[in-house]
C-alpha cells in the first residue's frame, strides 16, 4: 500500500513538473515570437490601423498620438520617447503635420536617436500635394481623406516593411493586395455616386479647411469657416465669407469635424437655417468598438454622411 502511495506520488510529480516544462517552454517560444516581431511605431491612429493591416502578425505596433487627439501640436510622453527608441521602423504622415507647429515629431526622432531615411519614414511619399490657400508654401497634410492617397500610404508602408522584414516579404504583399483592393473598390463606388450629386448642391461645408484632398477626388467644392486650426476660429470675418458661399450654391446641410468644437459650426447653423447633417472624420480614427475606429471604416463614415447630406 505504502509503494503504492509512493509511486503515485512519483507520477504526479512527474506530470506536474511536465506542464511546468511544457508551460514555461511556451512562454519562452511566446516572447521569441514576440521578439521577433518587427516593431513599428505610427505617429497617429490612421497610420497605425494601415500597418496593421498590411504587417499583421508579423508587426509590433505602437501609436503615439491617441485617439481623438489633435496631432498638429502634441507633447510626447516618456513612453512615446520609449517606443521610439526601440523601434525598428517609424512612420509619419508628413506634409507639416507632425513636423509643424512645435515641431514635436523632429525633437522625438533627435531624442531617441532615428534617422530619417533609415529608420523614419513619410507614409506621404509620392502623392500630389495640395496646399493652404492662405498661404501656398504651406502643405495641407490631411491627404489620406483621398482614399487613392491612402492606397499609396499603405504601399509605401508596404514596401518599407519588404525591405526592413525580407523573410515575410510574401505575406506583407498578399495582405497590401486584399487591403488595396477593398480600398480601391470603396473609392470608385464614392466617386461614382457623388456624380449624380446636382452641381448646385455639391458644397461641403465643414469648420476647418481639411477636405482639399477629398473635394479634388470626388469633385465636391468644400468651404470652411477657418482653414487651420488656431486660436481665431468663428470670427465675424471668417462667418461672413463661408455664409456667402453657402447663399450662392443650394446646399441642404453642414457637417461638423469629431476633432473640433462644434460651437462654430452651432452658431453658423443659426445663422444660416440649415441643419448639421453629421459628425464627420479628419485628424484620428474613433476609438476601438466605434463606428469610424479603422481608417476604411473612418472613410466609408464619412463618404456615407456626406453623400445623404449634401444630395
Amino acid at each position: 500500500m505504502k509503494k503504492n502511495l509512493i509511486a503515485l506520488v512519483g507520477v504526479i510529480a512527474m506530470i506536474t513538473g511536465m506542464a511546468v516544462f511544457l508551460n514555461q517552454r511556451q512562454n519562452v517560444e511566446a516572447e521569441k515570437t514576440t521578439s521577433e516581431r518587427v516593431r513599428v511605431v505610427s505617429t497617429n491612429s490612421i497610420i497605425d490601423d494601415m500597418v496593421q493591416n498590411v504587417g499583421g502578425k508579423y508587426v509590433e505596433n505602437y501609436s503615439i498620438v491617441a485617439r481623438g487627439t489633435d496631432p498638429h501640436e502634441y507633447e510626447p510622453r516618456p513612453t512615446d520617447i520609449a517606443a521610439t527608441a526601440e523601434a525598428d521602423v517609424v512612420f509619419y504622415n508628413g506634409l507639416n503635420l507632425e513636423t509643424g507647429g512645435n515641431g514635436w515629431f523632429k525633437k522625438l526622432v533627435k531624442s531617441s536617436k532615428k534617422t530619417f531615411g533609415e529608420d523614419v519614414f513619410a507614409v506621404s511619399k509620392g502623392i500630389k500635394v495640395r496646399y493652404l490657400t492662405t498661404n501656398n508654401s504651406q502643405p495641407d497634410p490631411h491627404a489620406w481623406l483621398d482614399l487613392a492617397n491612402g492606397i499609396k500610404y499603405v504601399e509605401t508602408i508596404n514596401q518599407t516593411l519588404q525591405k526592413k522584414d525580407p523573410q515575410h516579404a510574401k505575406a506583407y504583399q498578399q495582405n497590401t493586395d486584399k487591403y488595396v483592393a477593398k480600398l480601391t473598390k470603396l473609392h470608385q463606388q464614392a466617386k461614382t455616386k457623388f456624380k449624380q450629386v446636382p452641381a448646385a448642391q455639391r458644397l461641403l461645408v465643414t469648420s476647418e479647411g481639411a477636405f482639399k484632398y477629398f473635394s479634388a477626388a470626388y469633385d465636391i467644392p468644400a468651404a470652411y469657416i477657418w482653414e487651420v486650426n488656431t486660436e481665431s476660429q468663428g470670427t465675424p470675418e471668417q462667418m461672413k465669407t463661408v455664409i456667402a458661399k453657402i447663399h450662392e450654391s443650394k446646399v441642404k446641410r453642414l457637417f461638423v469635424e469629431s476633432s473640433v468644437s462644434p460651437k462654430s459650426m452651432k452658431k453658423l447653423a443659426q445663422e444660416t437655417k440649415l441643419p448639421i447633417a453629421s459628425t464627420i472624420f479628419t485628424d484620428s480614427l474613433a476609438a476601438e468598438g466605434k463606428p469610424g475606429s479603422t481608417y476604411y471604416d473612418m472613410m466609408k463614415w464619412n463618404l456615407d454622411k456626406i453623400y445623404n447630406g449634401i444630395k
